[in-house]
This record gives C-alpha cells, sequence and structure tokens, in this order.
C-alpha cells in the first residue's frame, strides 16, 4: 500500500481567496456571515449567508470566453484548482500525466445556470436558452474543465453526496492513490448555489437560520442554534503518493491516513438521532490511522448549527472515545464560512491540515450559551495554540451520507 500525502491546497471561501488569507481569517476568528448581497431577499424569510467576496474570474480565465461558460461553482473550482497545482509544483516535474487525476464534486451543480436559463425561457422562448446550458449546469463538469486545464488523464470523476461530497472526493482520491492507481489526484469540491430558489428550498425544509444579526447566525454547539447558514465557495487539494512526492523535492502539508463512507439509511434530511453511521465512520477512520483514545487530536465537525446534527455529532464522538472525547479539540468552521454545501468537507479538511502544519485549533466562534446535550471542547471563540498529531474531519450529508477522514501530522 502507498503512502498518500498533501503537497498543494487552494480555497475559495467566505473569509479568505487564498490559502494565506483563509487561514489567517479562521484563526483570528473572523466571521464570512453577512446579510444577502447576492439578490433581493426582501420576499425570503432568511436573512444571512455567507458569500465568497472580491473574487475575480479573469485572474483565472485567459478569455471572456471561458467564462461565460462556466458557471460560477466552475469558476471557483479552476481558481482552486489553480492555486493548489502552482502551491505543489507538481507541473514543474516530470509528471505522468496518465497518472494524474481530478476528484471534484458538487453537492448542487450549476443551479445559477438553471435558475437564469429557466427564466430565458419562459421569458423569452427556447430558441435564447444558451448552448452551454447543459455543461454549465451538470454537476461534473467542474472536474472535467479541471481535467481539460491541467491535461490530467488518469482517473477522473466527480462525487454527489450533498454536504459530505467533497470529504468523499478526498477519501475516494486517498484510496486511489494508495491502491496505486494514480500518482496524484487533484480532490475537493465546489458550490455556487446562493440564490432564490436554493435558499427558498432550504428554508421550506427547516434547514436555515432566520436570525438577521451576522453574529447570531451560524451557532454550532451553542444551546441558541437554529440552523445553517448558506455558504458557497471551492476547496481543492493535491494528494500525491508519497514517494512521488518526496523524489521531486516536494513540500509535504500533512499526510492522509484514513477515510470511511457508511450510511444512516435512516432518513433523507434528518440524521440517525443515535449516530449509528457517523459512530461507525469515526470508529472506522480511527482504526485504519491507528488513532487511539488518548492521542491529540483535533477533530473539525460537521457542526453545521441544527439541533439535531451538533447533538448526534457531540454523542458520536462519546461513543468513539468514551472519556476521552472531553480531551479532543473540537471546532466548526462553519461557525465563520456558514455552509459551504459541496465544498465544506474539502474547505474543512485544509484547515485540518493547518491546524496540524502550524499547532493552531480554529475556533468556534459565537458561541455563548452552552447545551446540556453539547457538553465537549469545541474550542469557543478563540483559537488554541497546541500540537495536534491526528486531525478527524467529518462531513455529514442529506441522504443519511457520511464521509470521516484523519489526517496526521508529519
Amino acid at each position: 500500500m502507498c503512502r498518500v500525502v498533501i503537497t498543494g491546497m487552494g480555497v475559495v471561501s467566505p473569509v479568505g481567496n487564498d490559502i494565506e488569507t483563509f487561514w489567517k481569517n479562521i484563526t483570528n476568528g473572523v466571521c464570512g456571515i453577512d446579510r444577502i448581497k447576492r439578490f433581493d431577499a426582501s420576499g425570503l424569510k432568511v436573512n444571512l449567508d455567507a458569500e465568497v467576496k472580491a473574487f475575480d474570474p479573469k485572474k483565472v480565465y485567459d478569455t471572456v470566453q471561458e467564462i461565460r461558460k462556466s458557471d460560477l461553482y466552475m469558476q471557483y473550482a479552476m481558481a482552486a484548482s489553480k492555486q493548489a497545482v502552482e502551491k505543489s509544483g507538481i507541473l514543474e516535474s516530470n509528471l505522468d500525466k496518465e497518472r494524474f487525476g481530478v476528484y471534484i464534486g458538487s453537492g448542487i451543480g450549476g443551479i445559477s445556470s438553471t435558475l437564469r436559463e429557466t427564466r430565458k425561457l419562459d421569458e423569452k422562448g427556447p430558441e435564447m436558452v444558451s448552448p452551454f446550458f447543459v455543461p454549465m449546469m451538470i454537476s461534473n463538469m467542474a472536474s472535467g474543465s479541471v481535467s481539460i486545464r491541467f491535461g490530467a488523464k488518469g482517473p477522473t470523476l466527480p462525487i454527489v453526496t450533498a454536504c459530505a461530497t467533497s470529504t468523499h472526493c478526498i477519501g475516494e482520491a486517498y484510496r486511489t492513490i494508495k491502491h496505486g492507481y494514480a500518482d496524484a489526484i487533484l480532490a475537493g469540491g465546489s458550490e455556487a448555489s446562493i440564490n432564490e430558489l436554493a435558499m427558498a428550498g432550504f428554508i421550506n425544509c427547516q434547514a436555515l437560520n432566520l436570525s438577521d444579526e451576522p453574529s447570531e447566525g451560524s451557532l454550532p454547539f451553542d444551546k441558541r442554534r437554529g440552523g445553517f447558514v448558506m455558504g458557497e465557495g471551492a476547496g481543492v487539494l493535491m494528494l500525491e503518493e508519497y514517494e512521488h512526492a518526496k523524489a521531486r523535492g516536494a513540500e509535504i502539508i500533512a499526510e492522509v491516513v484514513g477515510y470511511s463512507n457508511t450510511s444512516d439509511a435512516y432518513h433523507i434530511t434528518a440524521p440517525d438521532p443515535e449516530g449509528d453511521g457517523a459512530v461507525r465512520a469515526i470508529k472506522s477512520v480511527c482504526e485504519e490511522a491507528g488513532i487511539e483514545p488518548g492521542d491529540d487530536i483535533y477533530v473539525n465537525a460537521h457542526g453545521t448549527g441544527t439541533h439535531l446534527n451538533d447533538a448526534m455529532e457531540t454523542k458520536a464522538l462519546k461513543k468513539v472515545f468514551g472519556e476521552k472525547a472531553y480531551d479532543l479539540h473540537i471546532s466548526s468552521t462553519k461557525s465563520m464560512t456558514g455552509h459551504m454545501m459541496g465544498a465544506t468537507g474539502a474547505v474543512e479538511a485544509i484547515a485540518s491540515a493547518l491546524a496540524l502544519k502550524d499547532g493552531i485549533i480554529p475556533p468556534t466562534i459565537n458561541y455563548r450559551e452552552k447545551d446540556d446535550e453539547c457538553d465537549l471542547d469545541y474550542t469557543p471563540n478563540t483559537a488554541v495554540k497546541t500540537d495536534v498529531k491526528y486531525a478527524i474531519s467529518s462531513s455529514l450529508g442529506f441522504g443519511g451520507h457520511n464521509a470521516v477522514i484523519a489526517l496526521k501530522r508529519i
């Protein structure tokens, strides 16, 4: 079996569009949540979102035509991939492109293109629908366009598992390299679903927080929590076989040492309240990674700020780690980024890798009221400087999809 390491990362997020800015803001507890500016939300019950700021696709694409043919979720994915490729330096090496792949998913795909082209159909007729509508709408096109851009001819696919999408992408890419099918894979996810249609859908299934105060929008593990805040962006990691990375002198950020994939088989939106699927996923990843309950561990929790998720996730950690659960360093970076849907797992994997590298546990901000159901150490409000050996990042998606990865400090 091959070892798998991270040699490059890229991010587009509500708190920064490059790794340095993102990490500085995450460790300083900067909130990326604000009132909705993307569209007129006066007809909706929801007031808050976590939008990407100051994103310029002209810095990513060579021509305006390329931008026009790309949904925003594709643009975010391309920007994050470009950063990861450049950081890794892999294209400057003697890379076999037939062993270089792309696993970038999206939970929803080009929903803004769908909304825009539907309006054109209704208002102007079928002749006015863009000939690029289908490739802008389908969820595999971020992966496909990134593959084309960088000449990646190896294993390439998207995964669609709602909020667990990009953690599954990282995990499946890890297994592909581990078992010798590729030397390197760009892995992650992208989402750009901040629009009236998506927001209305999430409101009506009672998933979103209805507060109008940014500091009270995303409240993971806090007794006041009342739903998540819609975010957007992309996260992409360059996963590479260890000997391949070592031979070319690459900087290694962290090692991927475990991955698990389970299903609740319980409900289309609600998690199993007993956390059976999450428990099995966390136990499995710990077994593969060799993690023991007494180890120094950071957990980047799914932590959406919904009542059911946070209570269940806390219960699951207690079932796996017992009394040692109280020694875990836990946080939810969604308190700052909002819920980035199909991108969230990759962005949280990036935060986990940087926590290992720099010895800093990012905080769960705006935490004020303890809940008896959530009584672990969630790193409230202020980052903590401490070295940890392992990081566990979990993503739990609609449909009962559970994905957990484990990283190890190099």
